[in-house]
């Protein structure tokens, strides 16, 4: 079985997520209730760069992050995401709606 490991991460206007490892429908309880609690309060970042698959509930978690951010003005970032993760979201023609950084330092230049 798969296994996802989060390391959480605060910073001054965010909260960062660090991703190793698969999101799919066997690691996702962990993964949706950090995501959809942070992002009621504050922006969230997720470092998708050590992840190595996503499949359609875990872009479904992320989706609804983003829209729940929209609605508590706040932001769900991905930040550096690995080529796996970034053609899971372009599968989705979702991408291009995301904020995608390089480093944590840009959240306060995008919010």
């Amino acid at each position: 079985m798969d296994q996802l490991t989060i390391y959480e991460k605060i910073g001054p206007n965010y909260m960062l997520l660090e991703l190793t490892g698969a999101i799919n429908a066997y690691t996702l309880g962990d993964f949706q209730e950090k995501v959809y609690r942070y992002i009621l309060d504050s922006n969230v970042v997720l470092d998708m760069s050590k992840v190595v698959s996503v499949d359609s509930s875990g872009v479904g978690v992320i989706l609804a992050g983003y829209n729940d951010g929209l609605e508590s003005s706040t932001k769900l970032f991905i930040m550096n995401p690995s080529e796996s993760s970034r053609h899971a979201l372009e599968r989705t023609g979702f991408l291009d709606c995301f904020d995608i950084i390089h480093a944590v330092t840009e959240v306060s230049d995008v919010s």
